[in-house]
């Protein structure tokens, strides 16, 4: 199986259609989508995401602003919201969450990479190649 940090990562950069992510997500056991989870939260805090980044996290999301993880992302407290998103229990809330989790590193990272990296960066997942081949997944 894929490494899971590049999985999440290629999707997050949109370089793995998220249909193959939902896929990889929806095998795992109950515990490995918590962990997966949590993994995505704190990715969220190292990309920097602020409560600024929600909405348009939302929106790429494909999520209704009445998601259980989209009410609690529009709350404020980033940071402790993420850790309440990563928390939720009921599968079809894990995948939603899944969902909410990598877009909000993606709209974080971009903002992060418009200001930090436009002229190079030593961030390895910034290296990731969108032309270079995808491991299936399975």
């Amino acid at each position: 199986m894929a490494d899971p940090y590049i999985i999440l990562n290629e999707l997050a950069q949109e370089l793995r259609p998220m249909s193959q992510g939902i896929e990889w997500f929806e095998s795992l056991s109950a515990e490995e989508q918590s962990n997966t989870l949590r993994l995505l939260s704190h990715f969220c805090m190292q990309a920097r995401a602020t409560t600024e980044d929600g909405p348009e996290s939302i929106r790429r999301s494909g999520l209704r602003a009445t998601h259980t993880p989209a009410v609690l992302i529009a709350r404020g407290r980033i940071d402790q919201q993420l850790g309440k998103i990563a928390s939720l229990t009921p599968h079809d809330e894990r995948l939603k969450s899944f969902r909410l989790l990598i877009a909000v590193p993606a709209v974080a990272d971009g903002h992060r990479r418009e200001r930090f990296c436009s002229d190079g960066c030593g961030h390895a997942w910034h290296r990731l190649a969108a032309g270079a081949p995808v491991e299936t997944l399975t």
